[in-house]
């Protein structure tokens, strides 16, 4: 098993590449999330400004 997960001289290599890609895959997955929250703040705002520009 330990040496499975060593996978020879190319352990490290391999283990980090997982890693690195599990990382980015979560950005990935995440980031329109937290990207969400502000797009609709920003047009809440501008939907409050030009309905009182309207109203003048």
């Amino acid at each position: 098993m330990l040496e499975m997960l060593q996978m020879g001289k190319y352990g490290a290599y391999v283990w980090s590449s997982y890693g690195l890609a599990l990382v980015l895959m979560s950005y990935v997955a995440i980031k329109p999330l937290m990207d969400k929250k502000s797009i609709f703040k920003e047009l809440m705002m501008k939907y409050r400004r030009d309905a009182h520009n309207e109203e003048k």
